[in-house]
């Protein structure tokens, strides 16, 4: 089953319709990297906001074991 293109894998092959160096590339890549590391960063400092957490909850996580026990 084929997926349509995306609104932004659409936006980027009209942007990027021309060859380019590997430099280049890995800039990009690393732009877009650096683009949506932000967006969950910024959604994560959200969300502890509207609930109150801190760094303890981090700590809280850290120890939580959520595997489902191996059955045979």
């Amino acid at each position: 089953m084929t997926k349509p293109l995306t609104n932004l894998q659409v936006e980027l092959l009209r942007s990027f319709n021309y060859q380019i160096d590997d430099s280049q590339l890995l800039e990009i890549k690393k732009m877009l990297t650096d683009y949506f590391a932000q967006k969950v960063s910024d959604g994560m400092d959200k969300l502890f906001e509207e609930h109150g957490w801190d760094d303890s909850k981090l700590d809280e996580w850290s120890g939580e074991h959520m595997r489902k026990p191996y059955n045979k």
